[in-house]
């Protein structure tokens, strides 16, 4: 028996005594709370990003935090004097899972499932960091155990609350540039570089053997990725570019960037997925070209998305005269094109839409993100990025990579989590974990 479901035993054991389990053995949902009673939240990744997400919620009580890295959570710890502290966020779960109704995570992304689901399974409302998972398969678990027990559930796609993304996808909705089949999503493009990168090389995994820095516990850090011996190139921030526990830049930003377009056009599961880039066994790519196609939804027309990063402007920027901004997303319509990024967007050509009259605003602006999810968890209203939705953005992004790793086109199976004819792609959707490390 591992030593997380021991832990996990002696937990029920200890929630049947406190109340918190139903006969079944199936977990209370957290209970809603009047609009003028305070959440009491846990932090679990606090340094970093995740001190940003803290502190997003901190209009509640943060009354635990928990991470792996004393110093580098030094200074939320310091912020929220009165919240235990913890460097296992098991150990936090298993002593205050009684006196808590959220958590917020914002640890390294091999970490998001493992935390987000002990959490959940224990009916704590959850607020996780993009992308949701490390993988296809933790996100539709993810999405899967907050349907069952009727949780709140946000994911930190934080420019989902800006005013430019609503305004962006009124237009689309609205029909002002016709129906669209074709989007194009580019991130860091660099006008003088090709469309297609011709560099391919990859850093290999560190050899030499730092010592581990006092205040930080590397095992734990480790969780349920596979061994690799503590180095910089790793923690405390470049963890992002390592496949052992990340995505690249891919994993990092197609969330944020795509999920405009996800929103707009009512985006799902992808029906093919295919990707260029280079690969490693170890580094996770510099640079990748994806291609997605996306079923017809309803009276909306089938669609093809396409992503770059790390090289040049899409081809038809040029051709379609199309303004070069560094990162956007382009949408294509029968009668017309939409440009967004972050903060602002514009109908193109401009000449055609000069005396455009706008919809009127239909989407609500937001309190907020954070304060959307919080305010929600007492009233059990929904969210804009619940788990839902943000579990199949998720997976969208990661099938990239799969698609990259195995080195074809997959045919993709949403229902069944299968890669059609392709069985290499099993062990790029379902990862496995250390010993003594569950969902």
């Amino acid at each position: 028996m591992s030593i997380l479901i021991s832990r996990r035993d002696m937990l029920r054991t200890a929630a049947v005594a406190a109340g918190v389990w139903t006969t079944a053995g199936s977990p209370i949902r957290a209970q809603s709370k009047s609009p003028n009673e305070k959440l009491n939240i846990a932090g679990i990744g606090i340094g970093g990003r995740g001190a940003d997400d803290v502190n997003g919620a901190g209009h509640e009580n943060i009354v635990a935090l928990c991470d792996v890295d004393e110093q580098r959570a030094g200074k939320t710890f310091e912020q929220y004097p009165q919240a235990r502290r913890f460097q296992d966020f098991r150990k936090l779960l298993d002593e205050m899972h009684g006196q808590i109704d959220a958590v917020v995570i914002g640890t390294p992304d091999h970490t998001h499932a493992a935390a987000g689901v002990m959490a959940m399974k224990l009916g704590k409302h959850c607020y996780c960091e993009k992308p949701l998972t490390h993988s296809v398969y933790e996100a539709r678990v993810m999405a899967q155990v907050a349907r069952e027990n009727k949780l709140v559930t946000q994911m930190g796609t934080q420019i989902h609350a800006g005013p430019n993304y609503r305004r962006a996808v009124e237009l689309v909705k609205s029909g002002a540039i016709g129906p669209v089949r074709e989007v194009h999503v580019w991130l860091g493009a660099n006008f003088k570089g090709p469309p297609t990168p011709t560099d391919t090389k990859q850093p290999d995994a560190p050899t030499d053997r730092p010592p581990v820095p006092p205040t930080l516990d590397w095992d734990l850090w480790l969780g349920p990725a596979a061994e690799r011996p503590y180095h910089s190139a790793y923690a405390p921030f470049s963890w992002r570019y390592w496949w052992n526990f990340a995505n690249g830049t891919l994993g990092d930003f197609f969330c944020h960037f795509c999920d405009l377009a996800f929103w707009a056009l009512d985006l799902r599961h992808p029906t093919t997925v295919e990707a260029q880039g280079p690969v490693h066994p170890e580094s996770a790519a510099r640079w990748t070209i994806a291609r997605q196609e996306y079923p017809a939804r309803g009276d909306l027309p089938p669609v093809a998305l396409h992503w770059y990063n790390g090289g040049g402007y899409p081809a038809l920027v040029q051709e379609r005269n199309v303004p070069q901004w560094g990162s956007a997303v382009l949408f294509i319509g029968t009668k017309g094109m939409l440009i967004a990024d972050y903060g602002k967007h514009q109908l193109l050509p401009e000449d055609q839409f000069r005396d455009f009259q706008r919809p009127d605003p239909f989407i609500p602006d937001s309190i907020g993100h954070h304060r959307e999810w919080t305010e929600a968890c007492k009233s059990g209203g929904p969210t804009t990025c619940n788990f839902e939705y943000s579990g199949a953005l998720t997976e969208a992004a990661l099938l990239c990579n799969v698609a990259l790793r195995v080195g074809r086109k997959l045919t993709w199976d949403a229902a069944n989590l299968k890669a059609d004819g392709c069985p290499e792609a099993d062990a790029f959707i379902r990862r496995e974990y250390r010993a003594g490390w569950t969902l």
